[in-house]
């Protein structure tokens, strides 16, 4: 009999050398946003390639902050993937635009970019597409659908028409470190957002940041006006002002209050100096599970190939023709293993708030079917080999008890 353990599913990867760069910063006299989080940016815009990166208390704060910096506001469409987390589309709203959701592909995690080519309009001013588990979307294929429809874009502000075309903001939460034809997440899209809440691959418990490509404009000047937006539209930080003598600001506008701090930087930093081997552990793990799953035809996300690398965030597993009940029970069984499994996504026109907005879920029957049969495995850097094995011995009993129960 297989002895009972507990397996977590994404529980932070916390050690001395976080706890003791944390207490560097708690000793230090300055825990708010200063040399940390300005340390812990450049050392993202390195590690992604990016020409510079603004951190933020969230990776919706940077969204929603890109969308402010590039002029979206009301009368304005964004489009975004219908299977997706909130956040991807929540962020239209607050900025007053107009949501557009675009199915995915049959057997996809990303939007169909034929549909996505036919949902642009004049007033499209960005696309949001999400890079799920960490795997970057295919961005040459997105640019392409965009340019296919050059013609119907109209830019409405100076940092539109310095981009060219309409804004790819990618919601990068998932793939910090994925790379795609030898370009890392943060050096594709025009601006990419990370997430680093505390189930991410690295955390700094809360928080976000913002990388964007070099085109026609100054990154300086975009910077300030990032900095500007997530202190209030104060002139002048904190940092700034305990200079003798250095007490006088302005507040330029009412702006937001989204700023990292150097605690958050603190974990961040040292999360960073781990990240490869954290990076290569999450390959290692992925490989262990395809190949514990191998025998029972299910289709397993697929990180790794020749041309690209995810970040191996989320186990994303499908049941080929297996009925959401059947999933459901799945996940019931596992949990009575001691196993913690998840879904990821409901696709967004099933959760209420965008159901009140007139999304229907009929309209995404490529998303609907993607969700029904789809479950998320424990994937993070403290699971042992053993603790994957466990989870698929605890899958395959699961599959096959409900199989024999006559479960579809």
């Amino acid at each position: 009999m297989t002895e009972q353990r507990r397996v977590s599913f994404s529980p932070p990867d916390i050690t001395q050398a976080e706890i003791d760069e944390v207490v560097d910063t708690l000793t230090s006299g300055w825990i708010t946003t200063g040399p940390k989080t300005k340390e812990f940016e450049r050392e993202l815009a390195a590690f992604t390639s990016a020409d510079r990166v603004a951190s933020f208390s969230s990776a919706t704060a940077a969204l929603e902050c890109a969308l402010r910096a590039l002029g979206v506001g009301p009368g304005d469409e964004v489009i975004t993937s219908a299977y997706t987390y909130t956040a991807s589309c929540s962020v239209i709203c607050h900025v007053g635009a107009t949501p557009v959701l675009c199915d995915v592909a049959p057997d996809s995690y990303e939007m169909d970019y034929d549909t996505l080519a036919s949902l642009v309009t004049e007033r499209t001013r960005a696309v949001i597409p999400v890079d799920i588990a960490g795997r970057m979307v295919d961005y040459g294929r997105l640019f392409a659908a965009l340019e296919s429809v050059g013609s119907r874009w109209t830019p409405a502000t100076d940092l539109q028409r310095a981009i060219g075309r309409v804004a790819v903001l990618a919601d990068g939460a998932h793939s910090l470190g994925a790379v795609q034809d030898g370009r890392p997440s943060g050096s594709v899209a025009d601006f990419t957002a990370f997430s680093f809440h505390a189930v991410k691959n690295l955390t700094t418990a809360e928080g976000g940041a913002l990388a964007w490509r070099a085109v026609a404009f100054d990154s300086d000047e975009l910077y300030n006006q990032f900095m500007l937006m997530s202190l209030h539209g104060q002139t002048k930080d904190a940092l700034s002002k305990t200079r003798a003598g250095a007490w006088e600001y302005d507040v330029a506008y009412p702006g937001w209050k989204c700023n990292m701090t150097d605690i958050q930087a603190a974990l961040g930093l040292a999360q960073m100096r781990r990240y490869p081997t954290l990076l290569a552990r999450r390959r290692e793990l992925v490989g262990r599970y395809e190949n514990g799953l191998a025998d029972l035809g299910v289709d397993v996300l697929q990180h790794y190939d020749e041309d690209f690398a995810s970040s191996g965030h989320l186990m994303l597993v499908r049941l080929p023709g297996k009925s959401a009940a059947f999933r459901n029970a799945l996940i019931e069984r596992l949990a009575d293993a001691g196993v913690s499994a998840n879904v990821h996504y409901k696709p967004l026109p099933m959760l209420t708030a965008y159901r009140d907005l007139g999304f229907d879920i009929d309209d995404f029957p490529n998303a609907r079917a993607q969700f029904e049969n789809e479950v998320t495995l424990p994937l993070h850097t403290l699971l042992l080999d053993d603790d994957v094995d466990y989870v698929v011995g605890a899958f395959h009993r699961a599959w096959d008890a409900l199989e024999a129960e006559g479960v579809r």
